[in-house]
């Protein structure tokens, strides 16, 4: 007989009765009333065409077949528990992370490890999106998004401030005494960006300086690939450019950063209660920029 067949609750119900050994216990069990449990009984007698219980005058007792029917129904039956308590398990211990492409290869991927050594019964999931989700209706449990942190319906908390400054290649940074220089280098410039280098300017308290145009990326993550191979000097942004500025490969040439009016959120459901792998991520993150500023040293920072 196909399983499809057969109604599930009907089975519960048989199951329920032959391991509790009542109609009144199985009911109470199952959420419904006694008559409930006794035709759903009856119902998936017929549909298996095998008497399971015997009426007597105190209660339903298994007939032979019927001893052994509900014994494979609670085995199976324990199965699908223990099947539904390792999902609830895998969706408990699973930290869902949308994050931008940039951010988490350049910044991210390189501190997970951090993450894993604190937190080692929580499974990260990165989502690298540029993508808002929606948080109400998806898996992911935070977001790290760029901007202003005017979102709708969403809780969004200011992780870092974003200020942005020219970066380059030691070498090319050795030929920039000023501000001026900048005019006999080239520009890389990030297609997608949501700044200017005439807020920096500004910034700086110089006019604009032309540059020589050089390459265009739509990702700025290229673009700091092209600043660290000597093609030019491009405007970055704190947690972007940090690392490679740690370790040599970029220099700021000149000690002014600018405000730039946007920032990295942490982005989560106005209406979902947090739980405490999100809470842990937050002060995880917050721990870890907080060491990452620490290693920019004495810029200036104007408005």
């Amino acid at each position: 007989m196909k399983l499809n067949s057969v109604h599930l609750n009907g089975l519960r119900a048989v199951e329920a009765v032959a391991r509790l050994g009542s109609l009144q216990k199985a009911a109470e069990e199952l959420g419904v009333s006694p008559s409930a449990v006794s035709q759903q009984v009856g119902r998936t007698e017929a549909q298996i065409g095998q008497v399971v219980f015997d009426r007597t005058s105190s209660g339903l007792q298994a007939t032979g077949f019927g001893r052994d029917f509900t014994a494979r129904l609670s085995s199976g039956f324990r199965e699908l528990e223990r099947a539904v308590a390792m999902a609830e398990r895998a969706k408990v211990c699973v930290l869902a992370v949308s994050v931008a492409p940039a951010f988490a290869s350049k910044w991210l991927l390189p501190r997970l490890s951090k993450h894993f050594t604190l937190y080692p019964e929580v499974f990260l999931r990165i989502d690298a999106s540029t993508k808002l989700s929606d948080l109400d209706h998806s898996d992911i449990d935070i977001a790290i998004r760029m901007g202003d942190g005017k979102w709708p319906r969403v809780r969004a908390e200011l992780l870092i401030a974003q200020e942005i400054f020219p970066v380059c290649s030691p070498a090319l940074a050795a030929t920039l005494k000023t501000p001026a220089d900048l005019a006999r280098t080239w520009e890389i410039i990030d297609e997608s960006s949501m700044f200017s280098w005439d807020q920096w300017f500004s910034a700086a308290g110089i006019e604009p300086v032309r540059m020589q145009p050089g390459a265009r990326f739509t990702d700025p993550m290229l673009c700091l690939d092209s600043a660290i191979a000597g093609h030019g000097v491009t405007l970055a942004w704190q947690l972007l450019a940090a690392d490679a500025m740690a370790d040599g490969r970029l220099v700021a040439p000149f000690g002014v950063r600018a405000t730039s009016g946007l920032g990295y959120w942490m982005v989560t459901s106005a209406a979902a209660r947090e739980p405490k792998k999100v809470s842990q991520f937050k002060a995880w993150i917050q721990s870890e920029i907080s060491q990452t500023i620490q290693q920019f040293g004495p810029l200036v920072c104007a408005q």
